[in-house]
């Protein structure tokens, strides 16, 4: 590892602030001190796994989506292990098994298709299936796993009530950066649908897309809602944040290569959009830049754009106090959650280092890419 001074770091990278981390994570223990919830760590949102160690005696364990994370959670987490998959494959299920704890199905027919072979290879696996409740309140159809012909989950319609003997428990997510009365919502929905199922089982997965850590969400709400669901059906519940333990906790730091003018002042930074931020692009979103507003609200204007060949690699348009200057570092605000997951090697662009500060100020580079990286993950 390379201590190095903040204002020296290599460009771009990613920077990991712990002090915010550990805020996050503190107010995710009161929840769980004050709900008795188990909370995992979603990995398809945040699996920078240097950071784990200070993780861990927060959480729970970490949710994976398919063998890559479950391999990631088992040995570098070392606590519960819950993998789902919209769709196991044959050659993989048993090595899922083996280091899983809970292992969810999307449909029946995979259910009863890979159940037993599961449960042979490890038999204190528990088992469960994925529910779909019909009901969302997410605000972008792109990530609403209820919305029309989704493929995420079991609906009621499709429900095969004889795999339900061998299930533990069942699992839902409906969720997207939302507060707990859209929780509440769901859970109405859930439990007119499948309540008669919930008595029998031993545990409730309530998903993700919780935005517990976000300024104003309502922790109060959620532990009640916990709290009540609990006392009715006598079950254990589990929570699995991903952005937000990561929310706010780091930035991507950028630096300007050049600027040219077409109808307007366009900074080209040594980042990218497309391969960096991508759901800048495909949500979209906007994301915030240190020191910056929305273009016309400050006396510079400048559209940014990514290092790439592609034509709508654009980051957006900004204003600032100063002119910029190449050199200048565009410091991108909120870039640690669904963005070192997402990112490519696209148009052989170099992926960001990665960067954390600990609590002491110290400053750690922990991860340098170089054309080695691109070329291995071609043939």
């Amino acid at each position: 590892m390379n201590h190095i001074n903040r204002k020296k770091l290599p460009s771009p990278c990613w920077l990991l602030e712990e002090t915010l981390l550990q805020k996050n994570l503190e107010l995710i223990e009161e929840i769980k001190n004050k709900s008795g919830a188990k909370v995992l760590l979603a990995l398809k949102g945040y699996a920078l796994w240097k950071s784990f160690p200070l993780i861990k005696p927060y959480l729970d364990g970490c949710c994976a989506s398919g063998l890559h994370e479950a391999k990631l959670a088992h040995e570098t987490f070392s606590k519960e292990v819950h993998t789902y998959s919209p769709a196991f494959k044959e050659e993989e299920i048993e090595e899922i098994a083996q280091i899983s704890h809970h292992l969810v199905f999307n449909s029946p027919e995979q259910f009863k298709r890979f159940a037993t072979q599961a449960k042979n290879i490890n038999p204190n696996l528990s088992l469960g299936l994925r529910l779909n409740p019909e009901y969302s309140e997410s605000p972008k159809e792109i990530y609403n796993p209820c919305g029309l012909n989704s493929r995420l989950g079991t609906t009621l319609a499709n429900l095969d009530k004889s795999v339900l003997e061998q299930c533990d428990g069942l699992h839902f997510h409906a969720l997207c950066e939302q507060d707990s009365d859209a929780l509440e919502n769901v859970l109405k929905n859930f439990e007119e649908k499948f309540g008669p199922y919930i008595l029998q089982m031993k545990w409730i997965n309530f998903g993700g897309g919780h935005h517990i850590t976000r300024k104003g969400y309502d922790m109060e709400k959620l532990i009640i809602l916990i709290n009540n669901f609990k006392e009715k059906y006598n079950v254990e519940v589990y929570l699995e944040p991903g952005e937000a333990i990561g929310w706010e906790t780091g930035t991507l730091i950028t630096t300007v290569l050049d600027i040219v003018h077409n109808g307007m002042d366009i900074a080209i930074l040594d980042s990218s959009a497309e391969a960096h931020m991508p759901d800048t692009i495909i949500m979209p979103y906007r994301a915030e830049v240190r020191g910056a507003a929305k273009a016309g609200e400050k006396a510079y204007n400048y559209r940014l754009a990514g290092n790439t060949c592609l034509a709508g690699d654009i980051m957006g348009d900004y204003s600032f106090d100063a002119p910029l200057k190449i050199g200048d570092r565009v410091i991108f605000e909120d870039q640690m959650h669904y963005t070192m997951v997402k990112a490519t090697t696209f148009n052989g662009i170099k992926l960001p280092s990665i960067a954390i500060e600990k609590e002491d100020g110290n400053v750690e580079v922990v991860r340098e890419f170089r054309y080695e990286d691109f070329k291995g993950r071609l043939s």
